[in-house]
């Protein structure tokens, strides 16, 4: 609705009507009270001994007092119960009646009016009928008593179940807005979870696509550097290094065949359920929610292995265990691994010739990392190998993904100490 009462181009209600309908109902029972009102007040008018025409006016002002019914129901039953005496405004006081009972107006001002409309009624019904038929007194008490009972009780009933049933009516209507608001609210926040966990998925692949490939092809890329710098000095040991170049791609094919296997894959019932969950604001998920099991990501007992593969790129490439090793969880020992890995790979890319030290500590209860370069003794990044600069970032998600401590950052001796400790479940 606009400032000037105008809804969709029309005009508004005038007044106090909410609808354009109600206002012509009004209206039109306005004008009967105010004709019939007027009839009597000529009748009034000679037993009064006033002029007929004040009589009339009298009785159209009181009859159109019905006009104000829905604003001022109490007044309007007042009016009626006024000129009772008179013995005008029947309709006046069946409709007063019926528009206070259906109003909001407390029960107990409904309830006194009434029964002063009913004893106004009776008693000059009681006057009324008692000079003009000769009958019983008692019969003359029920006569005055019906007509007050069926003046007042039947439109006031009525009132009061029309009033009770708007506010039912009201009270539903505010129910279903109230239901349609909160279904817009869980449809709105359903697709937020929805595009909560693409995000969250596309995370997931493109960390675990960084941390499969970019180790392999840095190791190629190492390789293949040292393959041109000894090609015509060594033949044999640049045969050497394309072998291991070789190895390197077709492991870095067989990891990403098996990735992308997943992916193409049905989702797991983990990442379903997780889709449906509520947004509750939680940590990185590890890998193996996107890998799909534990038996396809690595574990700790291929570390050995991993730093095999640096210290044949040429890397002085050191590893010390301390405590005895269990059965981890698939999550921890996955997440270890690829910490030790991406660690690694950024000693290749940014610490060439440099001495690393990889610690691996079994505790109770948690299972400490540690990977610690020197400082670098080539040029850096000499290889012309490229960093995206998510390698640390990635580290830090998985880490804390599972609740643990991440921390990185350089030496005092010059070097680089990448440092996490995982709590086991």
């Amino acid at each position: 609705m606009t400032s000037t009462g105008e809804v969709e181009g029309r005009a508004g209600p005038p007044l106090w009507w909410v609808r354009r309908r109600d206002a012509v109902v009004d209206l039109a029972l306005a004008a009967a009270s105010a004709a019939e009102c007027a009839w009597e007040g000529i009748r009034f008018a000679h037993e009064a001994g006033i002029p007929v025409a004040a009589g009339v006016l009298f009785g159209t002002a009181v009859g159109a007092t019905l006009v104000l019914r829905r604003r001022w129901p109490i007044a309007v039953v007042l009016v009626g119960i006024a000129v009772a005496p008179a013995e005008m405004g029947f309709l006046l006081s069946v409709a007063g009646m019926y528009s206070l009972a259906s109003s909001e107006v407390p029960r107990r001002i409904i309830a006194a009016l009434a029964s002063m409309s009913l004893v106004a009624t009776f008693v000059v019904m009681y006057l009324k009928t008692r000079g003009d038929v000769e009958a019983d007194p008692a019969l003359v008490v029920s006569l005055s008593g019906f007509v007050a009972v069926a003046l007042t009780v039947p439109p006031m009933l009525l009132g009061l179940y029309i009033g009770a049933r708007r506010r039912l009516m009201e009270s539903l209507q505010e129910r279903a807005d109230s239901l349609e608001r909160e279904l817009s609210l869980l449809a709105d926040r359903a697709e937020e979870r929805a595009e909560w966990a693409r995000t969250e998925e596309r995370t997931r692949i493109a960390r675990e696509m960084h941390d499969v490939v970019a180790h392999r092809v840095s190791l190629m890329v190492v390789h293949a550097a040292a393959l041109e710098a000894v090609a015509a000095k060594d033949p044999a040991r640049a045969a050497k290094n394309a072998a291991l170049v070789g190895d390197m791609g077709r492991q870095a094919l067989t990891e990403l065949r098996e990735m992308l296997g997943v992916l193409r894959s049905a989702p797991p019932k983990a990442a379903v359920a997780a889709a449906a969950a509520p947004a509750v604001p939680v940590g990185p998920v590890g890998p193996v929610a996107l890998v799909g099991g534990a038996d396809e990501g690595p574990s700790l007992e291929e570390l050995e292995a991993l730093v095999g593969q640096s210290r044949a790129a040429g890397m002085a490439v050191e590893m010390v265990v301390q405590g005895e090793g269990a059965a981890y969880a698939a999550e921890v020992e996955q997440t270890a691994y690829r910490v030790v890995q991406e660690a690694l790979t950024n000693c290749h890319k940014h610490a060439p010739g440099a001495r690393v030290v990889v610690r691996l500590a079994h505790r109770d209860g948690e299972v400490a990392m540690q990977v610690e370069n020197g400082p670098c003794e080539g040029a850096a990044d000499g290889v012309g190998l490229p960093s995206g600069g998510n390698g640390l970032v990635g580290m830090r998600e998985r880490v804390l993904g599972l609740g643990g401590v991440f921390v990185s950052g350089p030496t005092d001796a010059g070097g680089f100490r990448v440092s996490a400790v995982l709590p086991l479940p």
